[in-house]
């Protein structure tokens, strides 16, 4: 009967560090983030499921053209591409997006960009410790445009990485 009680007591320690392991790993390391809208259109769409890489950038600066998982005020949790990089200056003009006047990559967007100035959000400059990003739908995507630059602790990580539909598992870039 002592041996049962063991083989039972060592199958339960198992489970729980099995779950104690699955929530160190969502809480610390990755977790799975749902695409909500039509904002990241083509490269990314409604209802895909991305994997939300929390400590790269523990180790690695923020990138331009990073897809990243910004946390709003309210809570809501919205994927972007990083655009503007601290002090920077960003304009888009006639459909381009430039970056302390020089123009940036935009084989990503798939809409026309009305054209904007940082100052129209009350700013010169990307401030020190925020970033400037911008969806690739750009005609129906809440960004930097509306929300202003964004603040480096408000960034939760890169998303780079996508797990649902199946059919287009994969890096996303």
């Amino acid at each position: 009967m002592e041996e049962k009680n063991k083989s039972i007591f060592s199958e339960i320690i198992s489970y729980v560090f099995i779950i104690l392991l699955v929530i160190v790993i969502r809480v610390f390391i990755f977790d799975p983030v749902r695409v909500d809208g039509p904002s990241m259109n083509v490269t990314l769409e409604d209802g895909q499921v991305l994997i939300l890489n929390k400590i790269i950038y523990r180790k690695e600066d923020i990138k331009r053209y990073d897809i990243v998982v910004v946390k709003r005020d309210n809570g809501e949790k919205i994927v972007k591409r990083v655009i503007g990089l601290p002090n920077e200056t960003i304009e888009i003009k006639d459909n381009k997006v430039y970056a302390n006047g020089k123009l940036l990559d935009s084989s990503f967007t798939s809409s026309i960009t009305e054209d904007f100035n940082l100052s129209e959000v009350g700013f010169e400059k990307v401030p020190g410790d925020s970033y400037f990003v911008l969806g690739d739908n750009r005609e129906v995507s809440l960004d930097s445009r509306v929300l202003g630059p964004i603040k480096k602790e408000k960034i939760l990580g890169k998303a780079n990485f996508r797990i649902w539909p199946l059919n287009k598992i994969g890096s996303v870039k």
